[in-house]
């Protein structure tokens, strides 16, 4: 930015162009760069010894047509994403590097993001948030140290709608496949009196999805004010989201897969007449809203400091219809009617969640000659409520309206310390350290769902470590070594699974070079991600479709990944990219047939050895944009067994996208249509699914038999999206 803007003056000298031209070009490189300030602290630059990607705003706009955030980063290293509803629209999901999104920290302009109890981020609770998303970064592996829960596989941070000098609005509307329609409203007063500006956004996506009756129904918002002049930035946000899901996190078997692939079982119940009917409101139903206050100060030409304060407000539940359940699971006491005595009942229950989340960020940056230096503190209270109750039942017992038949509490503190600095020794040769603390306090109270006493108080104290170098061989060519140390605390879903689950540990090893020159950009890199007591996901999954996880001792994640953007003419590049890795558990146990096994060295479940992306962009003018995405993900076991049953096929899957941008003379300042073809070539396809297995003692008596099974989430065969976008 500060070359463009030093090249844009020169231009505008040379020319004789009016000062006050000059001194917007000053003023829009000093408002962004105030922005980035918001994440500068857990960001790294592009010569640190960190393993990671950077996407813009521009990037993101070339497929942001409704899809959730994760489906817009499937194309990045490493990364596999799934979607529940198959289409990308609904309830998303995003492994990197084989590791669970419950691995990786995400933060929105330094807060954490991730779900303080379950460490998961659910991108449906903030449909569209693409559009208001300035620019992230993709930290992969343990990476630098954050905000929030640690990184085991990943860190997203993402820096929001950067201020705008001047005014602006758009319409966007999107209609494709499966029904799906977005709506989209955005506006920016531009900057008001040289230091104020007022910007949101509203938007509305609905989708019949690709699987049957998974339908989505989101709404969302957006909205900022801002003061900014030379040395301060303080910005209010209030931003969130109302999603409604019919759910499809059940899966199918393989026969269904063959025969009915989009089926969905959710919902389903037998009336009296033994009629099959599916319950029309079998949905999930969440709202979240999040307040943000941001303030960035420039102290003098080496020091500056920022504060920001989060409040977050989710409520709602997911509804089921439950057929022949037991009174007693429910806190009721048998019916008896004359001699007859009732003890089940057909019912609809709702369970719910009804969270706070409190969150203090500070940071403060120094930078001098060749020394950078941060330091920086987050806390935060997580007091999270879990109830259920039964809104219909064919028998009502003794229940009394508004009963709860199960209630918890879930209670959630947290402190976070680092300090990292860069140190350039000479002209060539830099080093980075890194050190982080955290304490966690967490207590649960009361029931889980399934009414069993949950009554939690762990406290945890990390200390993660992290170090590397980087030397620069000349002006494009760079050699990166680090190593980084990071501990991870169970999350709640844990516990109810196992109540001595234990937290994990990682060292993380990295060797990376990266190459730059007029045609060609290439980023390599080795990592050995050496785990203790990794949770890694059984392959199970509970009655909700949440996966279980449980620890495996000693494994291990050795790779390479291999990044590059070629640019073979002016107007025609392809930036593609590969991961080639093993990842293993060094001693599997698993109970078969009644007996205790050792199965030694086995795959870790949901790792595909080979993962492979590519995009061939081509321009056939300024205004015009075609490009093919090609996504190739290996086959992948869902269990730690290497089960045969578990398996997951390899997939090719292509996308092709295009842009045409008009200018017209009048009203708009420019009209952009887009088109997205996913899976062009009909491709029949898996990403994600679970395993499970149970003794059989009824078949041959005195034995035990285990029977496996699994499920599987097929995704879209080809469809499409298109948009245009009218810019004023």
């Amino acid at each position: 930015m500060k070359k463009l803007s030093f090249v844009l003056i020169l231009l505008a000298l040379s020319q004789g162009i009016h000062s006050q031209i000059i001194e917007k070009v000053i003023d829009s490189a000093r408002i962004e760069k105030l922005d980035e300030v918001l994440v500068k602290a857990i960001r790294v630059e592009a010569s640190s010894p960190i393993t990671h990607s950077n996407v813009s705003k521009a990037e993101l706009a070339t497929r942001n047509l409704g899809q959730d955030l994760p489906i817009l980063l499937n194309y990045l290293p490493s990364v596999v994403t799934t979607s529940d509803a198959g289409a990308g629209i609904g309830y998303t999901g995003i492994r990197v590097r084989g590791v669970s999104a419950q691995s990786t920290n995400i933060t929105i302009n330094g807060i954490p993001y991730n779900d303080a109890e379950s460490l998961g981020t659910f991108w449906v609770d903030l449909p569209d948030f693409a559009s208001s998303v300035e620019s992230l970064q993709l930290q992969r592996g343990v990476g630098t140290s954050t905000n929030g829960s640690g990184a085991f596989g990943a860190s997203i941070n993402i820096l929001t709608d950067a201020i705008s000098k001047d005014s602006q609005a758009e319409i966007s509307n999107t209609f494709g496949s499966y029904n799906t329609l977005k709506h989209n409203l955005k506006f920016s007063t531009g900057l008001l009196g040289s230091n104020i500006e007022i910007s949101g956004r509203l938007s509305q996506i609905k989708s019949d999805g690709y699987i049957d009756r998974a339908a989505s129904d989101l709404k969302s918002y957006f909205l900022q004010g801002a003061y900014t002049d030379d040395n301060t930035l303080i910005k209010m946000l209030v931003f969130g989201g109302h999603e409604i899901t019919y759910q499809a996190w059940n899966g199918i078997d393989a026969e269904t897969l063959k025969n009915n692939r989009t089926f969905n079982p959710s919902g389903t119940y037998i009336d009296d007449d033994g009629t099959i009917n599916f319950h029309e409101n079998e949905v999930d139903n969440y709202k979240q809203d999040h307040y943000q206050l941001h303030w960035n100060q420039k102290i003098n030409n080496y020091w500056s400091a920022r504060i920001g304060l989060n409040y977050t407000y989710g409520r709602g539940y997911f509804e089921q219809y439950k057929e022949n359940q037991s009174f007693s699971d429910y806190d009721l006491n048998d019916l008896i009617i004359g001699d007859t005595t009732i003890n089940e009942t057909d019912l609809i229950r709702r369970r719910w969640l009804d969270n706070r989340f409190y969150v203090v960020t500070t940071s403060i940056s120094h930078t001098k000659k060749d020394l950078a230096m941060s330091f920086g503190s987050s806390f935060s209270l997580y007091d999270g409520d879990h109830f259920g109750e039964i809104i219909w039942a064919q028998y009502a017992s003794d229940s009394k309206i508004n009963d709860k038949y199960y209630e918890g509490n879930g209670e959630k503190l947290e402190l976070n310390i680092f300090t990292k600095a860069t140190y350039k020794l000479n002209e060539k040769l830099s080093i980075y350290g890194d050190l982080q603390f955290r304490i966690i306090d967490y207590k649960t109270s009361g029931l889980t769902s399934d009414r069993v006493n949950m009554l939690i108080n762990e406290k945890y104290n990390f200390f993660n470590p992290k170090a590397g170098f980087t030397y620069e061989f000349n002006d494009g060519n760079s050699l990166y070594i680090s190593y980084a140390r990071a501990n991870r605390e169970p999350s709640r879903s844990d516990f109810e699974s196992n109540v001595n689950i234990k937290s994990e540990q990682l060292n993380d090893f990295e060797l990376g070079w990266r190459h730059n020159s007029n045609k060609l950009s290439l980023s390599t890199n080795f990592y050995y991600m050496l785990y203790n007591e990794q949770l890694v996901l059984s392959g199970k999954i509970d009655d909700v479709g949440s996966p279980i996880r449980e620890n495996i001792g000693k494994s291990y994640r050795f790779g390479l990944e291999v990044d590059a953007n070629i640019r073979l003419f002016n107007n025609f590049s392809f930036h593609p990219n590969v991961t080639i890795s093993t990842n293993k558990n060094k001693n599997t146990f698993s109970e078969i047939n009644g007996n205790l096994l050792n199965l030694k060295e086995t795959d870790i479940s949901f790792s595909p050895n080979l993962i492979a992306s590519n995009n061939f962009i081509f321009h056939p003018s300024q205004s015009f944009q075609i490009s093919l995405l090609s996504k190739y993900v290996g086959s992948q076991f869902m269990s730690n067994t290497n089960s045969v049953v578990s398996k997951l096929d390899s997939y090719f899957v292509n996308d092709l996208s295009v842009i045409y941008q008009l200018k017209p003379k009048t009203i708009f300042k420019s009209v952009v249509f887009s088109a997205l073809i996913n899976n062009i070539f009909g491709i029949n396809y898996v990403s994600n699914g679970y395993y499970y297995t149970y003794d059989d003692t009824w078949s041959s008596p005195g034995e035990i038999t285990t029977v496996e099974g699994a499920g599987y989430y097929p995704q879209a065969t080809t469809n499409f999206l298109m948009g245009v976008t009218l810019k004023f």
